[in-house]
């Protein structure tokens, strides 16, 4: 059986993961969604030379060295680490996972990713632009509010060709239901059909997330080692 991929990673901005009532209700709506709002913001921040050791975690050794590297900080991400080949690393938080997904307010969330340019200048956008509405005291509502009208303005571009990013850390935690899951890359395309690419058919190692508010399309490969280069097992997942 294929393995679940957890939204909280998928929709980073984590995809990540990817990719989450009154007294007689509360058990039924707990069990449903165990995180219902968002937790004190200091559950969700990091000391800062962890988060950057934490999202330099998200790539080969080849790529994220020479990576910007965002954190952070009290309104949102900021550049700690200036980088020389256009990558730009980051930790994504539970708010950018699907608007449906029983994580979204999940504080323990940590998703690695490691974008590259075209991605940089299109896709980490939207994160970036979630993050600053979160710590801005905006709820759930209006975060997406602001991110339609951003796309309806051209103020966040489509996905450009190109875009993805890497997630192959194993120090992440992409969901309660998958943990660190799997070392994968991950594509960005406006919406586009699953089929185009041959996504999650018998035997194919393409999966398929879409995103409706953030208006993409996210395809994960998955690939067999991580990005300290030791092997991931298939069995046990």
């Amino acid at each position: 059986m294929k393995p679940k991929v957890p939204r909280a990673i998928a929709f980073g901005g984590f995809v990540l993961a990817v990719v989450l009532g009154v007294a007689g209700m509360a058990n039924a709506q707990d069990a449903k969604t165990p995180y219902p709002s968002m937790a004190p913001l200091d559950q969700y921040l990091m000391e800062r030379s962890a988060e950057i050791a934490l999202a330099r975690s998200a790539a080969p050794e080849s790529i994220s060295p020479d990576a910007e590297i965002m954190v952070i900080g009290p309104h949102g991400y900021e550049t700690a680490v200036k980088g020389k080949n256009g990558f730009v690393c980051v930790v994504l938080r539970s708010w950018t996972a699907g608007i449906d997904d029983p994580d979204f307010w999940n504080p323990k969330l940590r998703g690695p990713a490691c974008f590259n340019p075209p991605a940089v200048r299109s896709y980490l956008l939207q994160a970036i632009k979630k993050t600053e509405s979160v710590l801005a005291g905006r709820s759930k509502a209006q975060m997406f509010a602001d991110l339609e009208a951003a796309l309806d303005k051209k103020e966040l571009p489509t996905p450009e060709l190109g875009a993805m990013c890497y997630m192959m850390s194993r120090q992440g935690y992409l969901s309660d239901r998958g943990g660190h899951w799997h070392p994968h890359v991950m594509f960005f395309l406006p919406l586009t059909a699953s089929t185009s690419w041959g996504a999650d058919l018998p035997g194919s190692p393409i999966m398929a997330a879409q995103d409706p508010q953030g208006r993409l399309t996210v395809f994960l490969v998955r690939v067999g080692k991580w990005s300290d280069g030791t092997e991931d097992p298939v069995e046990g997942h």
